[in-house]
């Protein structure tokens, strides 16, 4: 409808336009419509079955406005066909049946077959200009999927593909991982150590960013876990643990986590957690990676800004040229944590091209109207729900796991009954195995368990599994308990070792070449210069993320 049909739509007129959109448009963004969802939508707004495909054509030739489902204004028929409500049916019936297709039939074929049938029930025959003009009322994206395939169909959706229908904060959390273009130094002696991964939320209805981890490990069921525990819980504490002085309110539990279908969102850690939460997981559709574009676009926005900062190796080998990103890395892991903070913070007040307000506007509007999110007081009560599940049975001596063995007293009331008792579920964090939390199957809750030995060291699951190989590779065919913390213990020193060596060799070539190095020991805020002298501040000319 054009903009003078809008201007003088009657107020009746407009209210049922708006009452058709709150039913047809949910029922247009889904990926295939069944006659099950058009039955009841049709019992929704009072109309017939047949009227809801007309409207489903309108929402979408309008570009999902609700002016494309106000009433239609007569013409006297002039340029229209005109089909009784038994032959439109059979025309819709015969398009889905034999045009849409992967046999890719003809439109005169699929005419041919309108024509048997309506002369068969005696019906009006329709001219195959009105067929035509039917296939070109269908979804453009549905017309080449179902014909061609999804590949095909794919390249008719934009780059961030459909938008999921949201209407309030936390409907819909996206959430991904990338590796950061950058190289981060330790905290004690300012050497490299590797380039670190990022997990980030996004929440669909405002933008806003309302998760962030960074860790050295690679993507894991862990790393969601402690996504979705700074998600949950006020952002107050972790931001002055980092040093960013930036507000931060955006909370709470989601209603739905969107993810892609990589191996650490299928875990039973992340299942789990999310049942016992009563968060939905859904998942996009295989081979269609698009339908994540919101959170990757953030992402790749985020690597853009990156690219800015001393240490970046860019997004390849051409971009960095003869770059030495070891030798400009700067910022340690919890000063890139500080600056992803204050970049955050920055792109909430920015004015978002696609919402047209910022996302922290949009954030504060939708909680005022539906109220605040529910958060939860302890992370780490939190997130114990989505660490790791192991499953194992309990002996005399408590729990072995991967030849370490916990023990506490409240384990006995167990071990007295431990015939009747099957597998336990006990939860592990891979970052400190020194304790664990065993669920107890009566009351549901979980109790923390230590070493049976409390004097061993907090160490890693990744110390201990390389402990392991390394003992393998000595050819120890038995691992014990003893041996394999002694083994750790010879690794530490090893490494520090080597990373005092590189230290002092580094100092040495700065005394020779004169040639800079991260030398940083303050605790400044992360905003950094750059080698031409200027000042890198973080998403200073992002638009939108």
């Amino acid at each position: 409808m054009d903009e003078r049909g809008l201007l003088t739509a009657s107020d009746e007129a407009w209210s049922q336009a708006v009452r058709a959109a709150a039913v047809i448009g949910p029922l247009a963004a889904l990926p295939r419509v069944g006659r099950s969802q058009v039955d009841d939508a049709a019992a929704a707004l009072g109309v017939s079955y047949r009227q809801v495909y007309v409207l489903l054509n309108r929402w979408r030739e309008g570009g999902g406005l609700v002016s494309g489902l106000l009433p239609a204004r007569s013409s006297g028929g002039r340029g229209r066909t005109r089909l009784p409500d038994a032959v439109e049916a059979i025309v819709i019936a015969a398009i889905r049946k034999g045009f849409l297709t992967r046999q890719k039939r003809s439109v005169a074929a699929v005419h041919r077959d309108i024509i048997a049938v309506c002369r068969a029930q005696g019906l009006p025959l329709p001219s195959r200009t009105t067929v035509e003009r039917r296939i070109a009322q269908l979804d453009p994206v549905e017309r080449v999927t179902r014909r061609q395939g999804p590949d095909a169909g794919r390249s008719r959706l934009s780059a961030a593909g459909r938008v999921p229908p949201v209407q309030r904060p936390l409907d819909q959390v996206q959430i991904d991982h990338t590796v950061v273009d950058l190289i981060v130094v330790d905290e004690r002696h300012r050497l490299p150590i590797g380039r670190p991964y990022v997990t980030v939320a996004i929440d669909v209805f405002s933008r806003c960013l309302v998760g962030l981890v960074v860790t050295l490990e690679a993507p894991s069921a862990l790393s969601v876990g402690l996504c979705l525990a700074h998600m949950v819980t006020d952002k107050r504490a972790w931001l002055e643990r980092v040093g960013a002085s930036v507000v931060w309110p955006m909370t709470g539990k989601p209603v739905e986590l969107y993810l892609d279908n990589a191996t650490e969102f299928h875990s039973e850690a992340l299942k789990r957690g999310c049942e016992q939460h009563g968060v939905k997981l859904r998942y996009r559709p295989p081979g269609q990676p698009h339908y994540g574009g919101i959170v990757e676009r953030v992402i790749g926005t985020m690597m853009q800004s990156v690219h800015d900062l001393p240490g970046t190796t860019f997004s390849n080998p051409r971009e960095r040229g003869s770059y030495d990103s070891e030798k400009r890395a700067t910022l340690t892991l919890q000063e890139l944590e500080r600056w992803f903070a204050l970049a955050v913070g920055a792109y909430h007040g920015q004015v978002h091209r696609g919402l047209g307000q910022t996302p922290s506007g949009r954030w504060k509007a939708g909680v005022g109207v539906s109220g605040e999110p529910v958060t939860v007081t302890y992370a780490a009560a939190f997130l114990i729900d989505f660490l790791p599940v192991i499953r194992r049975t309990v002996t005399r001596a408590g729990f072995t796991i991967d030849h370490i063995q916990y023990f506490s007293d409240v384990l006995k009331p167990w071990i007295a009954t431990r015939e009747k008792l099957g597998r336990f579920v006990i939860r592990r964090d891979p970052r400190d195995i020194s304790r664990i939390w065993v669920l107890d199957p009566d009351g549901g809750t979980y109790v923390m368990v230590p070493y049976r030995r409390m004097s061993r060291p907090p160490v890693s699951v990744w110390e201990q599994r390389a402990a392991i190989t390394q003992m393998r590779a000595a050819g120890r065919q038995e691992v014990d308990e003893e041996s394999l913390f002694r083994t750790i213990g010879q690794m530490r020193e090893v490494i520090n070792a080597a990373a005092a060596s590189t230290k002092r060799a580094r100092r040495t070539v700065q005394r020779r070449t004169d040639i800079p190095v991260a030398q940083r020991t303050d605790s400044s805020p992360p905003t950094v210069s750059s080698d031409q002298g200027g000042v890198v501040t973080p998403y200073a000319e992002i638009e939108e993320w």
